[in-house]
């Protein structure tokens, strides 16, 4: 008789082809239940498929964190009546100093020497008090003293020039860093005051170029001309920004493009009318160096307003208020000083 069984029982299954590793029973394992499906991915089908973007990166999940923006700066609030009380000292120290340069004559050089020195010390006030260098006291006497000197050679030398200046800017300045040094509090600091002391002495000693200006032919038309544009430039950009400042130029600066702009055009235009009735001038002539003298001015007052902007922002205390807001006018009439001899000597 045959056996009741298959011919295949007893056959191992997996002779022909049978895989790597330990033999299990006969039946194989029992097969266990499944893993549940992913929450994720069950989440993620019932979305649908991610969809790509045009660049090729996917889609950003609502999962992911999303970056929280920068902070808007709000911009710094434009005071009118300050603009315009800023406008007000610019308008008098232009008159003064143009009225100061008709007085000046062959041999009657010193009042007109006095009204430079006042404004001089002005200067070292207000640029010392906002600007805050180590051993202030020690650079505004040094500051001071450079100032007489600077007017005592620009009356006093045989020839008008600029190098007696020169060499009292360059003789003042290393007194101020060399009392510095001496000092070991400030020692530390010197670094950092260098260009501070160089700023101030290098301001008062470009208000005595005037002086030596009003000594060359046609010297007191030139200080007229370009005083009186870049009075007239600084005035009218700060009444401008106390009307319309806008454009702004910058949140942390209180002022606008249209002031800036608009000073320059109408300082030049007011050269241009003077040029048409002093001796020696034209208007294209008047135009041209009152169009230099003004664009300086108002430039070297803007640049004072985000040097005060940057000061605030590193988080150096506010400096005295008066100080702060004569810096700018005092700065631009102190940069347009050297331009305006610098056109007188190139140009007539």
């Amino acid at each position: 008789m045959f056996p009741s069984t298959s011919p295949e029982t007893g056959r191992d299954p997996w002779a022909d082809g049978a895989p790597d590793g330990p033999a299990g029973p006969a039946g194989g394992p029992a097969p266990g239940p499944r893993p549940a499906p992913d929450d994720d991915a069950g989440s993620r089908r019932e979305r649908g498929p991610r969809r790509f973007r045009k660049g090729g990166q996917p889609r950003r999940s609502e999962d992911d964190d999303v970056e929280p923006d920068e902070e808007p700066i709000e911009p710094v609030e434009i005071r009118r009546p300050l603009s315009l009380t800023v406008a007000g000292f610019a308008a008098l120290l232009g008159v003064g100093l143009v009225l100061g340069a008709q007085t000046a004559g062959p041999g009657h050089r010193l009042p007109f020497a006095i009204i430079v020195f006042g404004v001089q010390l002005l200067f070292v006030l207000a640029w010392t008090m906002a600007m805050r260098p180590p051993a202030l006291l020690l650079v505004a006497l040094t500051s001071g003293v450079v100032a007489a000197a600077a007017d005592v050679a620009a009356v006093q030398t045989g020839v008008a020039g600029l190098a007696p200046l020169g060499f009292v800017a360059l003789g003042g300045f290393l007194i101020g860093v060399l009392g510095q040094l001496v000092r070991r509090v400030d020692r530390v600091r010197v670094t950092d005051s260098l260009g501070t002391t160089l700023l101030i002495v290098v301001g008062v000693v470009a208000f005595a170029t005037l002086i030596t200006l009003s000594r060359i032919p046609a010297g007191t038309q030139a200080i007229t001309v370009c005083l009186v544009a870049t009075g007239v430039a600084l005035t009218v950009a700060r009444l401008t920004d106390a009307v319309l400042a806008w454009p702004r130029l910058a949140p942390q600066v209180p002022r606008g493009a249209a002031g800036v702009v608009v000073g320059a055009m109408v300082g030049t235009l007011t050269s241009a009318l003077l040029g048409s009735y002093l001796v020696g001038f034209t208007p294209t002539s008047a135009a041209l160096i009152g169009l230099v003298t003004a664009a300086t001015a108002v430039l070297a007052d803007l640049a004072v307003g985000y040097a005060e902007a940057g000061r605030l922002m590193a988080g150096e205390p506010p400096t005295m208020w008066i100080a702060r807001h004569m810096q700018g006018p005092l700065g631009g009439f102190a940069l347009a000083a050297p331009a305006a001899y610098a056109m007188c000597v190139l140009f007539l």
